[in-house]
């Protein structure tokens, strides 16, 4: 048997032997570089947030320099649009740890260029929209390559701890990453830069390490575009998976609040660079904390009704969130971090019972083309969110824009446990012994059945 490392993670995946996720060192060095990656994005995007507020504020009213928070939520979103059809086919047809480490290396350079940017005072809203745009195009290929590796480096009955694992150092990430940029941006601008350079450049390092992870052959046989309309075709008849997919989307195009957290800084609560770290750092807070707990208690049963309930607290939390701007300052600020860690506690939740659903109901080789289609609707719920808030706040105001936005999310979540009662009667993770392929197989022909 060949000593490699590549060779280790292979058979790791499939030894019965391992009782957590992280006994296996490929899943180790997976951890590292998901820490990594959301240490050095969530800084870099809150800073990019940060310096176009303050730059169109120069020349702009509150709810023009909104507006460009909405307009760079909206870039990123076109673009990963465009690209998704094309990301997830490269995630099922080439080795999606090298998709990875080629993807980290793009947003590394765009870090570096907003660095150099900041440093030599040349950096500008144009530049930042530029710098949006190849960062949604990086994220388009990125999001379908990673999310597919770890169903392949640890074996199936420890899928759903280290997919709570896996979010407990994302969440760690997205805890530290905000407040470490708005600190080292209170020093200089362009030392939060810098910083997520470098940790692009070590999560690079930790995908080496790696190695090689199975996955199924690419259907060579097969053209293309079939092959992405498979991934569609796929995700729209499986209505467990479209449920779960489109109740994310809506809820958080909705309710997500975070591309308005610098008019709420600045020009609500009055906290500065300081205090935006703190507000961008408190939905990380409470999801790390319901991470953790999943990662050693493990949801089992009435999986579907407990995320419907939890969209609803999302909602709930971003209403109480806004209706801080009517409290006094010191009390304002209490109100809004606890709000925010519960926004982020009820998004984890939501979170978690999805992955797993949508990881363990897709067969690996349409992973990468069902997570692509995932990847678009959460893109939508997150830059087109910010765009939606952008956008709402810049007509209604900041405040009315994030309460409108909490009730509709609310609403959404009653529909779509009537629309989608399969979410509702799901009551454990388990799939179906096959899965449904919407396709021929490539090398008889002959058309698969559901089963």
């Amino acid at each position: 048997m060949a000593t490699t490392q590549s060779s280790d993670a292979s058979d790791e995946a499939d030894s019965p032997a391992y009782t957590h996720p992280i006994q296996i060192g490929a899943f180790r060095a997976f951890l590292v570089v998901r820490l990594c990656t959301i240490l050095g994005a969530t800084g870099m995007t809150l800073i990019i947030a940060w310096q176009a507020y303050n730059i169109a504020r120069l020349t702009m009213a509150p709810a023009q320099a909104a507006a460009q928070l909405g307009l760079i939520g909206l870039i990123q979103f076109s673009v990963i649009f465009a690209m998704t059809p094309f990301a997830g086919l490269v995630a099922d047809n080439f080795k999606r740890t090298r998709v990875a480490m080629i993807t980290l290396t793009i947003v590394l350079g765009c870090a570096a260029v907003l660095a150099l940017s900041s440093y030599e005072g040349w950096i500008s809203l144009p530049l930042i929209f530029c710098v949006a745009a190849v960062l949604g195009f990086g994220r388009a290929f990125q999001g379908p390559a990673i999310s597919s590796l770890a169903p392949n480096i640890v074996p199936k009955h420890l899928l759903p701890k280290a997919i709570a694992l896996g979010s407990i150092f994302w969440q760690a990430g997205a805890i530290v990453g905000p407040a470490i940029a708005g600190y080292a941006y209170a020093l200089k601008p362009h030392y939060a830069y810098l910083a997520s350079a470098g940790l692009f450049l070590a999560s690079i390092v930790a995908m080496v390490l790696v190695g090689k992870v199975p996955q199924a052959p690419p259907q060579t046989g097969r053209h293309p575009i079939r092959q992405v309309l498979d991934g569609i075709t796929y995700v729209r008849t499986n209505r467990l998976v479209l449920g779960a997919i489109t109740l994310d989307l809506f809820a958080v195009l909705l309710a997500g609040t975070t591309a308005l957290l610098p008019v709420y800084a600045r020009d609500v609560l009055h906290v500065g660079a300081a205090g935006l770290g703190h507000l961008a750092a408190a939905p990380g807070v409470g999801a790390g904390l319901t991470a953790l707990w999943f990662s050693f208690r493990p949801l089992k049963h009435n999986v579907g009704l407990k995320m419907l309930i939890s969209v609803a607290v999302f909602g709930l939390a971003t209403m109480v969130f806004g209706l801080t701007a009517f409290l006094p300052q010191q009390v304002a600020i209490l109100v809004a971090l606890a709000a925010m860690a519960t926004w982020g506690s009820a998004d984890m939740f939501s979170v978690f019972v999805r992955q797993s659903l949508i990881q363990l109901h897709t067969p690996d080789d349409m992973r990468g083309r069902v997570s692509s289609v995932s990847l678009m609707t959460i893109s939508a719920s997150n830059e087109l969110g910010e765009a939606e808030s952008g956008f709402l706040a810049a007509l209604i105001g900041p405040v009315a824009a994030v309460i409108l936005g909490g009730a509709g999310a609310i609403a959404i979540t009653l529909w779509w446990s009537r629309l989608f009662p399969e979410l509702r009667h799901a009551r454990t993770f388990d799939p179906p012994e096959t899965h449904f392929r919407p396709s021929h197989d490539a090398a008889t022909g002959s058309k698969e059945s559901q089963s």
